[in-house]
């Protein structure tokens, strides 16, 4: 089943290094889950400054009790860097990694 998720930092004055601080950690951590084909696509919401702010996915488990036990995994969220969690039903219909129709 694939997923949307949306997910905004904290907004706090130790927001920004909070995120630099577990950023490697989240990437690695990640990564088994990109290579299985879990996350097809992620990346960082931006302010107008360009400072990362966020972050949005699309996700593809086989439940939705498998994509919340990777997420409550994740330094991102154990480490506070993501404040507010949005997951939404997803169904892609054209990309990279979808044939068109």
């Amino acid at each position: 089943m694939q997923f949307v998720i949306i997910a905004r930092d904290g907004t706090d004055p130790e927001a920004q290094a909070r995120r630099q601080a577990v950023r490697p950690a989240h990437l690695e951590g990640i990564r088994p889950f990109v290579e299985r084909g879990n996350i097809l696509v992620g990346g960082a919401i931006l302010d107008e400054l360009g400072n990362m702010v966020g972050s949005v996915l699309m996700a593809d488990f086989p439940t939705r009790e498998e994509l919340d036990a990777w997420l409550t995994g994740d330094p991102y969220v154990t480490d506070g860097v993501w404040q507010e969690v949005e997951v939404q039903p997803y169904r892609a219909a054209v990309g990279a990694w979808l044939p068109i129709g």
